[in-house]
């Protein structure tokens, strides 16, 4: 590292903040970032990180806004849920479905940061956990076009939510720890909002042009089908581009390898070494709670509005917009302040979003409801991906990610079944009332116990 007139700065063994800020410092003023040979291979590891940044920004951007763009199609509270009502004709197995993704999404973190938390590289996991959640996918637009609707298509649709939310879990830990390594995190925060905003601007025209146009003219004998095709090819841009322009580092640690079951079993001992996680996990949990509403939110929407089917395009359009037109807003604040006040934003703009939702009765009332949820989503989405790598040591983002995924996958597998079964014998306001009393408990959690991540913290994620 580099003194203004180019001479080697010497910066102190372990001081990992000071080093990196004097990396960043240094190319940002056209210097060679040179290491004097006092220096630890931490500070040769951060060199790297900081050297391939341009290139492995626009590697995850382009990966993120193209994966994005499809995949919102897919978790979207209006594609997906409206088809499974129309294939099972049940809100409850709507439920059903939802929960079985959010299932396959418990069952496989835990076993991705196993595979890979001893692994110097980790791009070769990536690429085979990201096909195996595209696949599915495929498969849905497959089996939309060349099965009858009946049993076998709602059964097969069931299957592979599933499979898409298997694989989804375990790329989920990979991919984040992917980026947790190439880009600091001072730069996180704009990344994913610009990434964010980019996609999802992408994703609300696509959303409103495949209600509108795909599904609404039944575009190639089933429009649902069309969409979800539209979904896999770009999903599938955006993880080739990942593959060809990111320069994977080699980290100066790296956990030994263990077993699974030994794994598992450090997982309270983790948990519990540091209070502001586990509280962070238990705000996360009834967060994700709220989801008890999540599978009729378009099906209450459309009903109490008293709209067309048409008009999906819409309320997709409101959801999508808000939640591509925020991210970039929630990124440049997690950035400055940190991502512990965007969560605490988020969960206060979901909450006043869900009681306008049961409040209103026209369309207009109804679109601001939509891109309150859909901004709201997108703050939490970032805030807790990001917060959940600041906790602790380098060595343990993996394995934190995976409990985070965890928890928040065993809380959205149950809460989708739940609010299908509790709207079929109750109907939908109470499964809305739930929903609220669920986020204010977190949003109370959150603001009394949990901190922001230090910045010393901060710095080894």
């Amino acid at each position: 590292m580099s003194t203004a007139d180019g001479e080697p700065r010497a910066v102190p063994l372990g001081d990992t903040e000071a080093r990196e800020e004097a990396i960043e410092d240094d190319l940002e003023r056209g210097l060679d970032p040179a290491l004097d040979p006092g220096l630890d291979p931490e500070a040769e590891y951060q060199k790297f990180v900081w050297a391939n940044l341009p290139r492995n920004y626009i590697a995850n951007y382009l990966h993120g806004m193209l994966g994005m763009t499809g995949f919102r199609l897919i978790n979207a509270p209006t594609f997906i849920p409206v088809y499974l009502g129309l294939v099972t004709g049940s809100p409850l197995l709507v439920g059903v479905g939802l929960g079985l993704q959010q299932l396959g999404g418990v069952i496989s973190p835990m076993v991705g940061a196993n595979f890979i938390e001893h692994r110097k590289r980790v791009m070769p996991t990536a690429m085979w956990l990201g096909a195996g959640m595209r696949v599915p996918v495929l498969l849905m637009a497959l089996a939309g076009w060349f099965m009858a609707t009946g049993h076998l298509l709602a059964v097969t649709m069931l299957v592979l939510l599933f499979l898409f939310g298997l694989f989804g879990g375990a790329q989920r830990v990979v991919f984040q720890l992917l980026m947790a390594k190439v880009i600091p995190i001072q730069r996180r925060g704009r990344l994913q909002g610009w990434r964010n905003l980019t996609g999802g601007a992408i994703a609300a025209v696509l959303g409103f042009f495949a209600g509108s146009y795909l599904v609404k003219g039944n575009v190639f004998g089933n429009g649902y089908a069309t969409t979800f095709l539209l979904a896999f090819v770009l999903t599938s841009l955006g993880i080739t581009a990942l593959r060809l322009l990111l320069i994977e580092p080699e980290p100066p640690t790296q956990r030994a390898a263990t077993s699974l079951w030994q794994r598992l079993k450090d997982v309270p001992a983790l948990i519990q070494a540091d209070p502001n996680f586990r509280n962070f996990l238990v705000a996360q949990l009834l967060t994700m709670a709220a989801r008890v509403a999540a599978p009729i939110y378009a099906s209450f929407a459309l009903m109490t509005g008293h709209l067309p089917a048409s008009d999906i395009g819409w309320l997709t359009l409101a959801y999508l917009g808000a939640d591509t037109v925020s991210n970039l807003a929630w990124g440049y604040m997690g950035d400055k302040t940190g991502f512990r006040l965007t969560y605490v934003a988020s969960l206060t703009l979901w909450i006043a979003a869900t009681v306008l939702l049961v409040m209103s009765h026209d369309l207009v009332l109804l679109l601001v409801a939509f891109a309150g949820l859909g901004a709201g989503n997108a703050g939490y989405q970032m805030s807790t991906t990001t917060m959940v790598l600041e906790f602790g040591h380098r060595d343990d983002v993996a394995m934190r990610l995976a409990i985070s995924s965890t928890a928040e996958g065993i809380m959205s597998s149950i809460a989708p079944m739940f609010g299908g079964w509790l709207a079929t014998v109750a109907g939908s306001p109470p499964v809305f009332w739930l929903s609220v009393v669920v986020q204010l408990a977190a949003l109370a959690l959150l603001v009394a116990t949990v901190r922001e991540p230090k910045r010393g913290a901060r710095t080894l994620a």
